[in-house]
């Protein structure tokens, strides 16, 4: 049986005529390196300025949560990251960081950006996205 894709919950902005960042990190990422099956560490930092979505926190938790038992490279997981949030919220700007620990004597840093009107705006099936409707003030 196939897993269930993440669900991400998006929100109306409550203030889509502002230019405003948005930062949310996650200290505690883990996935599994496809090589070796052995776990990786690494923080995650979602940085965006929102249009007319913003997404709600639990849901962009488990949404990491899915990533924990799969088999996947770093480069992999940031894109990936990048196509399935910026599908879900279609935000002005988008910029996603993965600063994995040390393995190996390496430390990487992955970095993926998204600018509105300049990259073109994917479409990911990785994911189903609920949208809980009304603004919340």
């Amino acid at each position: 049986m196939a897993d269930a894709k993440p669900e991400l919950i998006v929100f109306p902005n409550p203030y889509p005529n502002r230019d405003y960042v948005i930062t949310h990190t996650n200290p505690e990422f883990t996935s599994v390196c496809p090589v070796t099956g052995l776990p990786d560490f690494g923080e995650i930092t979602v940085r965006f300025v929102p249009d007319q979505l913003c997404v709600e926190l639990k849901s962009l938790k488990y949404y990491f949560l899915s990533f924990r038992n799969r088999g996947i490279f770093y480069e992999a997981a940031i894109n990936e990251m990048l196509e399935d949030l910026v599908s879900a919220l279609e935000p002005r700007w988008m910029e996603i960081t993965g600063d994995f620990s040390t393995r190996g004597g390496l430390h990487s840093t992955m970095v993926a950006k998204y600018t509105k009107g300049t990259d073109a705006l994917p479409h990911s099936e990785r994911i189903v996205v609920k949208n809980l409707g009304a603004p919340i003030q």
